[in-house]
């Protein structure tokens, strides 16, 4: 395939997953945070079936095999719970924000544990996008820490999650880069974590599922934006150019706050997108830390 065309594909993967808060939220209002989350999955992995094939188990090694499943089902059910359980819709999109921190995060992990190279720059990285975060936990006041305590016990479900969320992406991202060498597991993690979602719907007390008109349009187009997003980003990563992918997904967090704000009719505040910002600044400053 062509590298320029392969890059596009790859690009368009960003933009497919920057549209994911807002759907998974949006679905969770009509089917529940966990039966909302049961049914995206399950779409998901079923075209994923379709456009990246299901994996020969047998190729891969025991640590990549476990470690790589029981992270992602972990991650992906942190992510779908914590903006189905957020109290309002900004929240949730205030919530997308921390799960954001997985890519400072990631750098910092490859450093520890898998021996990447780095500057110092690394640090500074990590504190702003921190920052960032806290940023955008304040609301309009930005950085107050009393507001801040408020936001987070509004909701401490919701945070704790994402926050959760972010580390646990954060050993994905390591344990895959490790141990995968060149599988592809995500059909099975998928499948794997839409079938966790529905042993919890199946044993703890839910709300029913209300399918209605938009519920149903958004629930297909978030099913397809992750099975298609996983599918595209193969394309770009395998064919593609790697260095401009990884630069334009350190900008997801903006995105995908847009996106959300767009699809959830939640105008944000300016210091919201300050602390957006910060996120992103604090993101590409570790990823340059790892530049030769």
């Amino acid at each position: 395939m062509d590298r320029k065309r392969a890059t596009l594909i790859g690009l368009a993967a960003i933009l497919l997953w920057s549209t994911m808060v807002g759907l998974i939220r949006s679905v969770s209002e009509g089917l529940g945070p966990v039966g909302g989350a049961a049914m995206i999955y399950t779409l998901s992995g079923l075209l994923c079936l379709v456009t990246v094939g299901f994996p020969d188990i047998r190729r891969f090694s025991p640590r990549y095999l476990i470690a790589g499943s029981v992270l992602f089902v972990s991650y992906e059910i942190c992510l779908a719970l914590s903006l189905g359980y957020a109290a309002t819709r900004a929240q949730a999109i205030e919530v997308g924000m921390v799960n954001y921190l997985w890519p400072s995060l990631t750098i910092v992990f490859a450093i520890l544990f898998n021996g990447q190279k780095s500057t110092l720059w690394v640090i500074p990285g990590l504190v702003i996008s921190l920052l960032g975060v806290c940023w955008v936990l304040g609301g309009e006041e930005g950085l107050h820490l009393e507001e801040i305590t408020r936001n987070v016990v509004s909701s401490p479900l919701s945070y704790a999650l994402a926050f959760a969320g972010a580390f646990i992406w954060a050993a994905y991202c390591t344990v895959t880069s490790k141990f995968a060498k060149g599988q592809n597991g995500i059909t099975l993690f998928v499948l794997l974590t839409a079938l966790s979602l529905w042993v919890k719907y199946a044993l703890s007390d839910q709300p029913d599922m209300v399918f209605t008109l938009p519920v149903v349009v958004k629930l297909v187009m978030c099913g397809i934006a992750l099975g298609f997003g996983y599918a595209a980003w193969n394309i770009g990563i395998l064919h593609g150019n790697v260095t401009v992918l990884a630069a334009v997904s350190y900008f997801t967090p903006v995105l995908s706050a847009a996106l959300a704000a767009a699809v959830l009719s939640s105008p944000l505040s300016f210091s919201f997108w300050q602390g957006a910002l910060m996120v992103c600044a604090g993101s590409l400053l570790c990823w340059y830390a790892t530049r030769k």
